[in-house]
């Protein structure tokens, strides 16, 4: 009894009560060559077609140049006032521009902008080779934060997108990506919502249509190269849930906006983000054998957030599991088992539960009675 294992299975969460299903219509069907939607919340897929197919994502390259420098930023290792010059190579480089000169010394800040709005390489450049010496040692970064990120289909060669053999990337990499522009570096993720930026005495537009037709969308990134076509990764916040949309390859500026606010939504209309318990919330109590006391609170180690059909609260139900009789002493946070959240039947949530305070060991003679109590139990149970 004492050092066996179990599981005791409570039932936290379920409404039974009978309600018209909702109903969900088959997803859109785009003119484009990958495409991908996610709630940024929970990480779950809600629409994908081609979505592991490697394709050169262009500009988007970007996103993960200015995360990496949003990263070096927080860390400590660059600072946002820090001046970069502006080296012939990062001057040379065509395509979209912040119009940067050779010799200047640009702010950190200043340049981070001229890569998110004005999409400009002379900016990715700078960057990647203030922050690594180089942009082919910045690419080995790159594919190294990508790993890290779980982008596993995804290769950069370059820090601006511009067209090179093995640089490729996936719709579902970008839609990992940029949830993690968004959850990492809050701060700087604003700047993907700023409709112009104006550097040198030229004030340059953001791509990103959307920024001008729904307020709801606050960035994130256009792409376009004759191989790749014209893409558009864009996040959109209502009613408490974000949206990630990823359109690679249509055929014109106009379509890339188009089709991805047929994505975005199909999304908000058809279901919802829904947060089932929040962090350090307690959800029921636990007998603890040996403690100086004799129950301990279970909660979750962060909030849980699942993604469901609009109005589909009740068919929710969550099960904590917990993984042998509990003795002290037990620490806050310490990990007890786990809460198993699912929605007609189907898991969408698997989340550690903890211990929401401290317990600390009893003395001998408690320690003692507990010992029999449970040697007592065992017999008869």
């Amino acid at each position: 009894m004492m050092n066996r294992l179990f599981a005791c299975t409570f039932l936290l969460f379920c409404v039974g009560l009978a309600h018209a299903q909702s109903l969900i219509p088959a997803p859109p069907q785009l003119a484009a060559e990958a495409y991908l939607l996610l709630d940024a919340h929970t990480g779950q897929v809600l629409v994908e077609h081609n979505a592991d197919k490697q394709v050169p994502p262009a500009s988007l390259t970007k996103m993960m140049t200015a995360y990496i420098v949003s990263d070096e930023i927080e860390k400590g290792t660059i600072k946002e006032e820090d001046m970069v010059r502006i080296s012939e190579k990062a001057w040379r480089k065509g395509g979209s521009k912040m119009f940067v000169k050779v010799g200047d010394r640009v702010p950190v800040i200043d340049l981070l902008r001229g890569v998110i709005v004005q999409s400009g390489n002379d900016a990715s450049i700078a960057l990647a080779e203030h922050v690594s010496g180089s942009e082919e040692v910045f690419a080995e970064v790159m594919n190294q934060q990508a790993e890290l990120l779980g982008m596993k289909d995804t290769h950069f060669v370059n820090a601006t997108g511009w067209p090179a053999e093995g640089h490729l990337t996936t719709a579902r990499d970008l839609g990992i990506l940029a949830r993690a522009l968004v959850a990492d570096h809050p701060a700087h993720y604003k700047i993907y919502s700023e409709k112009y930026f104006s550097y040198a005495g030229i004030n340059q537009p953001n791509r990103n249509r959307l920024l001008w037709r729904d307020p709801a969308v606050d960035g994130i990134k256009t792409g376009h190269t004759e191989e790749a076509g014209y893409c558009l990764v864009a996040s959109a916040v209502k009613r408490g849930m974000r949206l990630i949309a990823v359109v690679l390859g249509t055929d014109s500026d106009e379509k890339r906006a188009s089709e991805t606010q047929k994505l975005l939504a199909y999304g908000f209309r058809y279901f919802q983000t829904h947060k089932v318990y929040s962090k350090d919330e307690v959800l029921q109590t636990e007998r603890v054998w040996g403690g100086k006391e004799s129950q301990v609170g279970i909660s979750v180690e962060e909030d849980v957030f699942v993604t469901i059909p609009r109005g589909g609260e009740e068919d929710i139900k969550a099960d904590l599991i917990i993984d042998g009789e509990l003795e002290a002493p037990l620490t806050k946070g310490q990990p007890l088992g786990k809460v198993v959240v699912t929605l007609d039947g189907e898991t969408v949530a698997d989340v550690k539960a903890v211990a929401a305070e401290e317990v600390e060991q009893a003395g001998f003679f408690k320690r003692l009675w507990d010992a029999i109590k449970r040697f007592v139990m065992g017999l008869f149970g």
